[in-house]
């Protein structure tokens, strides 16, 4: 396995002295141009404002466009979607996809990075006539089956939902020519190293495979002895090497003060992200920031798709300043200017720590993370910072500490309580689906059916003959084919 160490962009220092005029060097080609990206791509990066690659991008692309496996290993937010991206559509280029046969899959762990994978990649492909579809639970089915029929060059999936379509006869890998696994440590933390080594094991043998992740440990080895080829491997920082642009604070607090710490850093200024460990404390956390004045999205796999989007498009418009949150969104979600990000309940290991910070100071921005911690959790705390390469400073935290003004620009929110938020997506789905005027039609409704008398027989409703004509409900034939059910529940026999 041969192995490579990316070098950070160079200095553009000419070496000349401070005072002498150096002469205006004439513009070359762009960056990536030299890389070896064709026209197409470099001239839609540059539309977007991206001129210059990422360390992680300039150590891959060459050896990705050359053909080689590659092992990508660097810190989140570190570029790697272009840097394997880009490559793989240059190498696809000119090719039409046949019908359910894609010639290049990208596998992620989580619905919300396969969306941000999709978004990258797909307005880049379109001046290459790339076609890309984002193929995961939770999203229609029966649309990604409509676009594998008409042809996909680009499937970026999670490995439940492309092993369905599989077994079902709509997706064939026999095609892929270059198949990537993003997040790879992560898949494998989440149970996934059978489903995605049955993956591997139905794309062709000699296909280029390209493998991103924070580490290269346990089953992640396993994949790399089994499917890939003399990997050439580039990494940017050892695997739990903190971001140097990352603050780190632990703030012990008590039970009784908790929330209350929590509510003032919420009340801040600026993007922040709260990590609680489940479904029911983030939909908690959510209503008692609420209370308290403070507007915050919930999100975790509880949701419905539409509605994980939707808050998630609120938090980037700023529509909302604090997104609470699962594990689920650790992993692949990127919004721009995360200043702060509090582990309201510590995470469980130091790989969590660490994607759960790396929310923050993404792409050279800089960022805090902070921790509250129990008297009881203290000890477990410590032991995970450690194991993440952390130090971090240790406060005694209580409402209005003048460090919690000075660290995160905590403040005391309102008091006056707001709404508890929810998406339009998730308003409108709960109202009813049928009401009056509906299509023109007014609703059945089993009351305002007229009862039987004490003869058995059904009175007319006023104005409108009887439509048995006053007949008694006994001369008429027992229905047996769908039996009468009353309204607790049972049966009742046709007389």
């Amino acid at each position: 396995m041969t192995s490579f160490t990316a070098a950070m962009p160079a200095d553009a220092s000419t070496g000349a002295k401070r005072d002498e005029a150096v002469p205006a060097a004439p513009e070359g080609p762009p960056e990536f141009a030299l890389l070896g990206l064709p026209k197409p791509l470099v001239s839609a990066l540059a539309r977007q404002g991206i001129t210059s690659p990422f360390p992680i991008q300039r150590a891959t692309i060459p050896d990705i466009l050359s053909g080689r496996d590659v092992l990508g290993r660097g810190q989140t937010g570190s570029g790697k979607t272009l840097a394997f991206g880009l490559p793989a559509m240059t190498r696809i280029a000119g090719v039409k996809a046949a019908p359910h046969r894609p010639l290049a899959v990208i596998l992620v762990p989580t619905r919300e990075l396969a969306m941000q994978v999709t978004d990258a990649l797909e307005p880049l492909g379109r001046g290459l006539s790339l076609r890309v579809k984002t193929v995961v639970g939770g999203m229609s089915m029966g649309r990604q089956i409509d676009a594998l029929r008409r042809g996909v060059e680009i499937v970026v999936a999670t490995p439940g939902r492309l092993t369905d379509l599989i077994q079902q006869g709509e997706c064939s890998l026999a095609d892929v020519r270059v198949t990537v696994l993003d997040e790879a440590d992560h898949m494998c933390d989440l149970g996934f190293f059978p489903v995605v080594s049955a993956l591997l094991d139905r794309t062709p043998a000699d296909g280029q495979r390209l493998l991103f992740s924070a580490t290269l440990d346990g089953d992640v080895d396993k994949l790399v002895r089994r499917f890939m080829h003399d990997p050439v491997t580039h990494s940017l920082a050892p695997a739990t090497s903190p971001v140097d642009t990352m603050e780190h604070h632990m703030l012990q607090v008590t039970r009784d003060d908790k929330f209350a710490v929590t509510a003032e850093i919420a009340g801040r200024e600026g993007r922040t992200i709260m990590f609680v460990r489940t479904q029911h404390g983030v939909d908690r956390l959510v209503k008692q920031l609420a209370r308290v004045g403070v507007r915050a999205g919930g999100l975790h796999g509880g949701k419905r798709q539409n509605q994980r989007s939707r808050i998630l498009a609120e938090f980037r418009e700023g529509t909302i300043g604090v997104l609470v949150c699962t594990d689920v969104a650790a992993r692949g979600i990127h919004v721009d200017d995360v200043s702060l990000v509090l582990h309201v309940d510590p995470p469980m290991d130091h790989k969590s720590y660490l994607h759960r910070g790396g929310r923050t100071a993404r792409a050279g921005e800089r960022g805090t993370v902070m921790t509250l911690v129990l008297p009881s959790e203290r000890r477990s705390a410590e032991s995970m910072t450690r194991r993440a390469g952390v130090r971090p400073g240790r406060i005694k935290a209580t409402p209005g500490h003048p460090s919690l003004v000075e660290l995160a620009g905590a403040q005391a929110p309102s008091g006056i309580a707001v709404p508890v938020w929810e998406p339009p997506a998730a308003q409108a789905a709960e109202r009813p689906r049928r009401g009056p005027g509906h299509n023109g039609r007014r609703p059945r409704r089993y009351s305002d059916r007229p009862r039987e008398n004490a003869s058995g027989e059904r009175p007319a409703r006023e104005g409108h003959p009887s439509r048995d004509g006053h007949t008694p409900r006994e001369s008429r034939p027992a229905r047996t084919s769908r039996p009468y059910r009353d309204r607790t529940g049972g049966s009742r026999p046709s007389h």
